[in-house]
């Protein structure tokens, strides 16, 4: 890597706004704590979750330059707010010199998911969700709870539910990668 994370805290803070980076720090301790809990390793979600929105202030232009590298799942080229991640992984690996591709993944997938995340990138796609320094406690606090007594898969299908029905509520288009992973998260814990 070619920061330290006080360097990266660094150019987070001058590159990110003030609650976008309150929100990468909250992640990051978030995201801590959930690998404390599966016996996963802090450090590596640690970093993680600080670089995730490491793209999200980006200007237009400078995200569809780096667009043109990437490939995008059905639905991210609609949504210029899902954009962030797929640029964030390749800017992580770029220009951070970040290498490890458990982290690169769960950067890439932590706004939309995908079907089959390890148990790091569902680390990752909850501690975003469920942060506490930024998250709204009506919203996050239901999904801490379900997370300390029925687990993390429950957690996630909460969070997709509550995507579907905010996007549904406002007449947006749902990415096919979110149906299928919430009908993978149904299927699989009717099987527990």
């Amino acid at each position: 890597m070619n920061y330290t994370i006080d360097e990266l805290k660094n150019w987070l803070k001058e590159n990110l706004n003030e609650e976008r980076y309150e929100h990468s720090l909250g992640t990051a301790e978030c995201a801590k704590k959930l690998a404390s809990d599966l016996k996963l390793n802090e450090e590596k979600a640690y970093l993680a979750g600080l670089v995730h929105d490491c793209a999200k202030c980006f200007d237009k232009n400078k995200t569809n330059e780096i667009l043109k590298n990437l490939e995008l799942v059905c639905g991210e080229y609609d949504n210029p707010k899902t954009h962030h991640a797929p640029v964030g992984a390749y800017f992580a690996k770029k220009e951070f010199g970040i290498q490890d591709d458990e982290i690169l993944s769960a950067v890439r997938w932590h706004t939309i998911g995908k079907p089959d995340m390890t148990l790091f990138e569902k680390i990752i796609f909850l501690a975003d969700k469920i942060e506490k320094r930024t998250r709204p406690k009506d919203y996050a606090e239901p999904i801490r709870t379900i997370y300390q007594n029925e687990g993390m898969n429950k957690a996630l299908l909460a969070c997709y539910k509550c995507t579907i029905k905010s996007l549904t509520d406002r007449n947006l288009t749902i990415c096919t990668a979110t149906i299928d992973i919430y009908n993978e998260l149904i299927k699989n814990l009717s099987k527990t």
